[in-house]
């Protein structure tokens, strides 16, 4: 099979540097007003514009001409099977290991283990994440298998998360709205989208464009519920520890 590995390469290197152009024009707006920094740390901004540029390129070619027609194919794949509801624990485990390849997730584990000191291990949010990002794929094949519609998903998911946003922390809370946006990456938004396009293709009844499409709001939210959960237990440990401290201190004072 002759595969073109750079067939519309060119309009995807205009397309980056599209993107990239306003970002270094802003840079080199605020270096001659305010930042004047020295020519040494220029070259280096330059080569990561340079490897940003590249790398930027090449992931999404590879996208075109490999995530996008493979998770299409896959998705065909699944919907031919004759046991329909036997996808669901596929669709499980391809959105619990989707998250440990988001570049975005990775940024946010450090930085949330990084600032609170270890407190928010990485690997219990990691896991927290992926739970969620499965269930998700579970629950968004379920609407494409029955029918269900978009909404009956997305508006009782989000009045939940703004009802458990009370009995979270602030921190969890923070952590939990940005995790919605991370886990909605580069995996996510080709290769598990063109699955979906590909599965409502060949289920009867179904419209790519209508019922392929929806899944990553669903992935949006569910991080969301899953960290408020895991700050709510979170919460509830804390209380639970707090409890015999102030116990000790009436007993201290009644003593006194």
């Amino acid at each position: 099979m002759n595969i073109h590995i750079f067939k519309g390469f060119n309009n995807v290197l205009s397309e980056v540097a599209m993107a990239l152009f306003p970002l270094l024009i802003l840079f080199l707006l605020f270096q001659f007003l305010f930042l004047k920094l020295p020519f040494r740390k220029l070259i280096d901004i330059a080569v990561g514009f340079l490897l940003t540029f590249l790398g930027l390129s090449l992931f999404l070619q590879g996208v075109n001409i490999g995530f996008l027609p493979v998770g299409e194919i896959v998705g065909e794949s699944l919907g031919s099977l004759s046991f329909k509801w036997g996808i669901l624990p596929i669709g499980f485990i391809l959105g619990f290991f989707a998250v440990y390849a988001e570049p975005a997730v990775s940024v946010l584990l450090h930085q949330v283990e990084k600032v609170s000191s270890g407190y928010i291990p990485r690997k219990v949010l990691l896991y927290t994440l992926s739970i969620g990002v499965g269930l998700s794929i579970v629950l968004s094949m379920m609407r494409i298998l029955i029918g269900i519609s978009l909404w009956y998903f997305v508006l009782p998911g989000y009045i939940i998360a703004f009802i458990m946003v009370k009995y979270s922390s602030k921190t969890f809370t923070s952590i939990a709205f940005d995790s919605g946006g991370v886990a909605t990456g580069p995996m996510t938004a080709t290769f598990l989208l063109a699955l979906f396009v590909g599965l409502a293709s060949v289920t009867e009844g179904r419209d790519p464009l209508l019922d392929g499409f929806g899944m990553v709001a669903l992935v949006a939210l569910a991080p969301i519920l899953s960290v408020l959960t895991l700050g709510i237990l979170f919460t509830r440990k804390e209380k639970a520890q707090d409890e015999p401290s102030k116990t000790q201190s009436k007993v201290n004072r009644y003593n006194r």
